[in-house]
């Protein structure tokens, strides 16, 4: 089964031969080598390069483990580069591999000589395009892009979309959803036969592979129990409002765990920055402003934090909300969660303010949308209560309600759109056409 991975071998395909750096980022396991030595590599030989004119390295194969010396890396791949009339296309795949050592040249023994310096030396080759990609415990991928500054181009490649997943479903399409928000888009996932062999895959990757990765690179070592109960308390509570301050009060209250705040927040950036959880900050529609906190948190994919609790907690609602919120991400849309300050009297008499909650507002440039994720809206009240917010939006962009049924998109006299889910996720041009 080969996924074609379409929007990120497009962005492949614009930034070739442009004069900067290509890094391929995210998370792990989620086809980035397959992406550039499977999928590109094929791209370019059908395009008339080649083979001598790829010159590919995985630096975290053992046969290959000399050239994790900058001076061999430099060395092999400039011998691999024998024509000066000839363009060549480097790919360096897990390129933190590549060990720092004393620069021989200077007195100072804290100068080092890294990857930085030879990925940027072989980018001043005028018949060299550099692509390379990178994470684990070492070097995530976040930190190559930041090491690259202006001189590179990020691909952040995610795991498969709903969309992949659903053109190459083998079987009754009617099951693709409820198998896509359980398991998730971790490509390896979708070889797999069985729920023991799905689960035990993104078990392991956990245990093996991000856990791993967070404790090496951060030296938190002595708290791996805290890690775990993190990610398990994130995972419980996606999709609803929270903060540090709150998750130290759970840890707390229901594990007898004292651990502050900042804590709390400095492990939820170790997650984030390996692309496990993606935080939404909240936005005030009326007053135009950001609000510092509670916030979301999603995960990156749904079957890895369905993993971390064993598939115990497989509400569709919320993991809904997680899928679309991906999906939005993907896209490349700007998304925040909107509230919506109300003004009522109770029976006293007494004014009072509530918070509404609008699940995504979505900008594209000065274009927006506003996003409501519902499982059902069947019943009028539950219609009521998840439009109330939308209705009280005093501007004029789309809005849209997303439902989990089968249903026809169709418009209330509100102007508010409803359209499923597969629908929603199968359709990109459906929010900004």
């Amino acid at each position: 089964m080969q996924y074609a991975r379409k929007q990120y071998m497009d962005q492949l395909i614009r930034k070739k031969d442009n004069g900067r750096i290509k890094v391929v980022t995210g998370l792990r396991r989620s086809g980035k080598s397959y992406l550039l030595f499977i999928l590109y590599r094929q791209y370019l030989l059908e395009n008339g390069i080649g083979e001598d004119q790829i010159v590919g390295l995985a630096l975290d194969e053992i046969d290959n483990a000399r050239y994790r010396n900058p001076y061999e890396l430099n060395k092999v791949i400039k011998e691999r580069m024998p024509d000066k009339d000839k363009r060549y296309y480097v790919f360096i795949d897990e390129i933190q591999f590549v060990t720092e050592i004393p620069n021989p040249y200077v007195d100072d023994p804290k100068e080092k000589l890294t990857f930085i310096d030879v990925v940027l030396g072989l980018m001043k080759l005028p018949n060299a395009d550099i692509y390379v990609t990178g994470s684990n415990s070492k070097m995530l991928s976040s930190d190559i892009v930041t090491q690259f500054r202006d001189r590179g181009d990020e691909i952040r490649v995610n795991p498969l979309s709903f969309a992949e997943v659903y053109e190459q479903y083998q079987g009754d399409k009617r099951g693709v959803w409820r198998d896509y928000y359980t398991y998730g888009g971790m490509p390896v996932v979708w070889t797999l036969k069985s729920h023991e062999e799905k689960s035990r895959y993104l078990r392991d990757l956990f245990n093996r592979t991000y856990i791993k990765d967070v404790l090496e690179r951060h030296q938190v070592n002595n708290d791996t129990d805290v890690l775990e109960i993190l990610l398990n308390v994130l995972a419980s509570g996606v999709g609803s409002l929270t903060n540090p301050s709150r998750l130290s009060n759970t840890f707390a209250s229901e594990r007898q765990i004292k651990i502050a705040p900042d804590t709390i927040d400095k492990y939820i950036g170790f997650f984030m920055e390996a692309f496990l959880i993606r935080k939404a900050e909240r936005y005030d529609v009326k007053g135009r402003k950001y609000i510092k906190t509670p916030v979301k948190y999603y995960y990156s994919d749904p079957g890895l934090r369905n993993a971390r609790l064993s598939f115990r907690q497989l509400e569709e609602t919320h993991l809904m909300e997680n899928v679309l919120y991906n999906d939005l991400v993907r896209r490349g849309f700007d998304v925040d969660v909107g509230v919506i300050e109300q003004n009522l009297r109770n029976d006293s008499g007494k004014n009072i303010r509530r918070q509404l909650e609008v699940d995504f507002v979505v900008n594209r440039g000065d274009e927006r949308c506003y996003i409501q994720s519902a499982l059902s809206i069947d019943d009028p009240d539950k219609k009521e209560q998840e439009i109330a917010s939308l209705i009280r939006i005093p501007d004029s962009f789309k809005k849209i309600v997303v439902v989990k049924d089968y249903v026809k998109p169709w418009r209330d006299e509100n102007g508010i759109q409803y359209v499923g889910v597969e629908d929603f996720l199968l359709d990109e041009g459906l929010i900004f056409r």
